[in-house]
């Protein structure tokens, strides 16, 4: 009876410690902590893609939390974390969901900022969501009939230029047209070699004549700069004759001169012409009397 009652006390130590050590482990495993050592934060991101309760919150990859809770709203993602109070976050903290590693899994990692105002942890922060490998797979599978399409369209212009690469004409052509080439650079370089000296004479004569030019510009510099002082100096009277005879036009369009007050005076061009038909009305008369019975006189004098 005794040993029964000792097996009993014996089990039930042993469940209660095991009990205890498998409470111990999840609280280790999850990052619980009974104590008011963390500070509770909420960050809304846009995706959280897989992220879990308890999942870590690294500060500069440093483990300093966890995800304390997770809420799903209609235009995003709600995350509560507990954070250690030791970390000192500013107002322009960045938050971000990313991999773990490799092997999956997710993480809230925290950039702390510069800013000079701290963190006020009241208010609901933005986040974003870190590109990883499922969602780069994830891109590539919504362009995968693009890229098909696109490798099966190079596939066909490999094979469209091979075919015409392989062209028994085509390289016949190309050979003879590279024998052509090749036939006229050794012409061309033929003619240099012949033509060598002709061409050393030419590039000789060019440079005297260059250096003649030269000189005569040196030697002439102070009769030429005299000529353009000279022929400025025309222009400007030019100028000055023009404007002169500009103004004299205006003044007499404008009648503001003799010539234009007689060129416009319409008195002055009818008497002009009255005296002009009285000149032609003698002449005729002249000529009538000299072609009959001469030249007749009439000549009343009065002496006195």
């Amino acid at each position: 009876m005794k040993d029964e009652r000792k097996t009993e006390i014996r089990v039930g130590i042993m469940s209660i410690a095991g009990i205890l050590i498998f409470l111990w482990i999840l609280v280790w495993a999850k990052d619980f902590s009974f104590t008011a050592t963390d500070k509770n934060l909420l960050i809304s991101f846009p995706e959280v893609a897989g992220l879990e309760i308890g999942d870590y919150v690294t500060v500069n990859g440093v483990r300093k939390g966890n995800v304390s809770d997770i809420a799903v709203r209609s235009k995003d993602v709600l995350v509560k974390i507990a954070i250690d109070k030791s970390v000192d976050l500013r107002q322009d903290a960045v938050f971000s969901v990313m991999m773990l590693d490799l092997m999956g899994g997710k993480k809230i990692e925290v950039k702390p900022g510069t800013s000079e105002n701290k963190i006020d942890y009241a208010s609901v922060r933005k986040g974003n969501f870190a590109s990883d490998i499922p969602s780069v797979m994830a891109l590539l599978g919504s362009v995968q009939d693009d890229l098909l399409a696109s490798i099966k369209d190079i596939r066909i212009t490999l094979t469209s230029m091979n075919e015409y690469l392989t062209d028994k004409e085509l390289n016949k052509n190309i050979r003879s047209s590279m024998k052509n080439l090749d036939n006229v650079l050794t012409k061309i370089n033929s003619m240099i070699d012949q033509n060598s000296k002709d061409i050393s004479e030419i590039t000789k004569n060019t440079a005297e004549m260059t250096r003649s030019a030269k000189e005569f510009i040196d030697e002439n510099k102070s009769g030429m700069s005299e000529s353009l002082e000279n022929l400025k100096s025309v222009l400007a009277k030019t100028d000055s004759l023009i404007t002169a005879m500009n103004n004299i036009a205006g003044e007499t369009t404008s009648q503001k001169n003799n010539l234009g007050r007689l060129l416009y005076d319409k008195e002055f061009f009818s008497k002009f012409e009255n005296a002009i038909n009285q000149l032609n009305e003698l002449s005729t008369i002249i000529n009538e009397q000299l072609k009959s019975e001469g030249l007749k006189v009439k000549a009343d004098v009065d002496i006195f």
